[in-house]
Formats: structure tokens, sequence, C-alpha cells
């Protein structure tokens, strides 16, 4: 089938799937990812391979699961290998470019873009190596709240840099639109990730006082997973709050930023409807992961609920279909679409499936969706499958959590111990074992960490190495 001329993917940074009033959100505004979800098709159950920027990002531009990369924490940055599907665009001539956050290692290595326009990569071409600490007798609590030191209306280097990529994002258009041939474009927005500051005329559509009361907050006594509980000791989170009146400040700033973001989603658009190009163009939009945005007491990413694990994912094609799939994709997926949708190659196995015939058949909703995480503060490593109404949470050297989401999509009640969720819980683990041996991966996600570590000179060094928290931008 003939596709469009032309592709955009645009991903953002932490927008929880949820986050979008198309999906039903009781108070979230995106009036422009709500039209372009009406010109598309919404997948309701989008999934990232990894719940923390630096290895989600290394899956999607490959296409393959982390384990499988040894891509496993936010210091092992993509640095073009193994070939992803810029590259496969590169072999067919396909003008490939991208314009903002990769997070990627550094702008000289060959990454499948022809240019890089303002890409913000990983702090000093390492990243966050401290991070990389994690076995419980050796890692360390990096002093100072993750979501920075301020939060509130104004102006932040993350909201001045989406600002400056949008811009450049409708010069880049313009000048597609002159030189005529078929394009695919990428575009890396910044928001909704912390740090938690947004022009006030935002922060306004959101008062503290009319947001509802956080999901299973611990502070009225909910108490988390064992695994949870030490994942969430390596950063001030929640109780790096004054009180509770700035918690909820901290929620309102984070779905002010949403709408922040669809302005900036709006603007492109408007930018390929002004040079006549919105007719010739499909648009993929998603995220690299979500963010807890305080259920269960939790800020950020890095664990395997819905509010983490999972991602918007919209595919608007024109004179595509248009509506709901609820076949569970994830950021794979919109690899192999970015190299279907050009008739493109790449050599190697992958798992993802083109969205375009997820997208035309009859939906799935066994289809088996996989995440995994080996990252800053897990003691042991985490996966998530997805297979149907059940998602299971494997912990290596904890106890599992099961859920049913068709019954319980809030997560709220743990049937791993239940008998009558005994065969799910058999399934899934199952299926698990048919992706990877998870205490292998585990022992080799350590072994590749203990090694990079030791390179950098041991722990004394690497404990200070990269951003405490939140990557800093390019001055734009």
């Amino acid at each position: 089938m003939t596709r469009s001329k032309n592709l955009l993917v645009i991903m953002s940074d932490e927008h929880q799937s949820r986050a979008l009033s198309c999906a039903g959100h009781p108070f979230v505004k995106t009036p422009n990812l709500d039209r372009l979800a009406a010109r598309g098709v919404r997948f309701t159950d989008a999934y990232t391979p990894s719940p923390i920027c630096v290895p989600a990002r290394a899956a999607f531009a490959s296409g393959r699961y982390v384990h499988d990369i040894r891509l496993w924490d936010n210091a092992m940055p993509y640095t073009g290998k193994p070939r992803g599907w810029g590259h496969a665009l590169q072999d067919k001539g396909v003008r490939v470019e991208s314009i903002g956050k990769l997070h990627y290692r550094h702008e000289e290595d060959p990454a499948g873009f022809d240019v890089e326009h303002i890409p913000m990569q990983v702090v000093d071409g390492v990243g966050m190596v401290w991070g990389s600490i994690r076995r419980e007798d050796e890692r360390v609590r990096k002093e100072g709240r993750m979501l920075g030191p301020y939060i509130g209306p104004g102006e932040s280097k993350y909201t001045k840099y989406d600002t400056a990529v949008t811009g450049r994002t409708n010069e880049w258009l313009k000048d597609a639109a002159e030189n005529g041939a078929p394009w695919c474009l990428y575009v890396g927005l910044v928001a909704p990730h912390f740090p938690l500051i947004v022009p006030q005329e935002y922060l306004d559509m959101y008062p503290p006082e009319s947001l509802p009361e956080f999901k299973l907050h611990t502070k009225d006594g909910f108490v988390n997973h064992p695994w949870v509980r030490k994942q969430n000791e390596a950063l001030a989170g929640d109780d790096g709050f004054e009180s509770d009146a700035e918690r909820r400040l901290a929620a309102s700033c984070y779905f002010a930023l949403c709408t922040f973001l669809d302005d900036n989603i709006g603007k492109i658009m408007q930018g390929l409807e002004d040079t006549e190009q919105l007719d010739d163009t499909t648009v993929i939009y998603t995220s690299d992961h979500g963010d807890n945005v305080g259920a269960r007491g939790l800020w950020g990413k890095s664990n395997m609920y819905e509010e983490s694990v999972a991602v918007p994912m919209i595919l608007a094609e024109p004179g595509g279909p248009t509506g709901t799939c609820a076949t569970p994709v994830s950021l794979l997926d919109v690899s192999q679409t970015v190299i279907d949708h050009f008739g493109a190659t790449l050599e190697g196995d992958r798992p993802g499936r083109s969205l375009y015939e997820i997208a035309a058949e009859a939906e799935d909703p066994d289809r088996v969706i996989f995440s995994e995480y080996h990252a800053v503060g897990a003691v042991s490593a985490a996966y998530m499958l997805r297979k149907g109404d059940w998602k299971l949470i494997h912990y290596h050297g904890f106890a599992p959590e099961l859920f049913n989401l068709r019954e319980d999509p809030e997560e709220t009640v743990n049937r791993a111990d239940d008998p009558a969720a005994a065969e799910a819980l058999a399934d899934l683990e199952n299926e698990l074992r048919k992706i990877c041996d998870p205490a292998a991966m585990n022992d080799l996600a350590f072994a590749d960490q203990d090694a990079m570590i030791e390179g950098y000179g041991g722990i004394e060094v690497a404990m200070n190495m990269g951003a405490p928290a939140a990557t800093p931008p390019p001055e734009v």
C-alpha cells in the first residue's frame, strides 16, 4: 500500500498515557492532541520498553529490547549501534533529520539522522553514571529534590527549549515544502518532564484545590511493594515536599505542562497546514514513558505501574483508519512503523510490528507486550508482561504483582497470591521466559554496569558523574 509522502514522529518526555482529554481524563486539556487522535487511531494500551529515558530511547531507535542491546540505564546511551530505523531510511535515500531531545551520546555519532538540530544528549556523553550504582549495599541517595528546588509558575530551561524546538520545526517544515522531496522528521519535546515549572497562563487552568486526592498515597497509609520502596529511596521524591499544598502544586504544574506540550504540538500541526503538507504527512505522537504524579507517593517514572510504563500513542494517516485500537503496542512498534512507511529494510530480528498493520487488523487484546527496568534505584531487575486482561510485574528476588486491568484498571488489588488467578500468573510467567531469562538478564545488567563503573575508576568516581536529576538542555 502507498503511504503518505512524509512522516512526522513527535515524542514527548514523561507524558502519562491517561493525561489526554481524548483518553477520558476528567480535567486535562489537550485539544490539539484530541484533534490529532480524531484524524487517526489512538492505541489505548501502549507501553514503553523501559520506564526511563535513555534505555527507552535506545530501544526505540534500534527497535530491539533493552536486554538485547544491553543499554541498561541512563549511563548507557545510544551511539548508532545496533543500527536502527534512521539507518534504514538513510539506506533508502530518504531525508531523515531530528529536532530536539534525543538523549543519545554525541551529536557526532552516526545515530541515523542526516542532521540533528539543537539535539539534547546525555550529560558529557556519559550520562547519569551514579545511577548505575544500584546494589543495595553500595548505592547512595542523591541529596536534593528530584523534581528540582523550585516548583511553580515561570519559565524553565525546558520550557524555553521546547519553544525553540517548536520554532525550529516550523522553520524546517517551510524548507521541506520548498525542497519537495519526501522526508521523515523526528521531533523531541521535553514537556511534561520535570522541573515542574510552567508559564502562569497554563497553571491557571489547573488550580491545585480543584485536583482530586492522590491515588493510594503513602501519606494516607498505603504501603508500597518492597521492591518499589527500595527503588524510591534513591532520590528525594514525595518526601521532598514541605507541605501537602506544595505536593498538590506539583501535580498542577505537571498537568499544566501537558497543556503546554499540547499547545506546541498544535503549533507544529499548524506549520504542516501552513506549508500545505498536512494532507501528505502521517503524524505519529507518543512519549518515552509516563510519570506517577504522586500516585502511591511516587513521582517520576522507574516502575511498572500504568502511570509510569504506559504511554500515549496516536497514528494519524491521511485517508487512513480512525478511532481507537485496543491491541497492546509499544515503542518498538513505532520503530517498525517508520521503516514500513518508506518500504525500507533493516537487518536483524526485532519484535515490533507496523502500527499500520495492527490498526488494519481485528483487535488482538492477547498480544504480548514486554517492558524491563535495570536502572537507578533498582536493587534488582523488574519486568512487565501484558497479555489480555492481565498484567504481571516480575521483580527478581521479590514477590510478583499481578493485576486484572479490565476489572481493576487502577491496579489496587494484587492478585498474585489469589488461587483464582494462579493460571493467569503461570501463563504470564511462561510468556516472560519466552522473551528472556529474567535471572540471567538481571545478572548481565549488573555485570555490564559493574564493568562500566570500574572503567571510570570505581564507585567513588562514578558516584559523582552525571546530572543529579533532569538532564540540562543545550543553549538555544
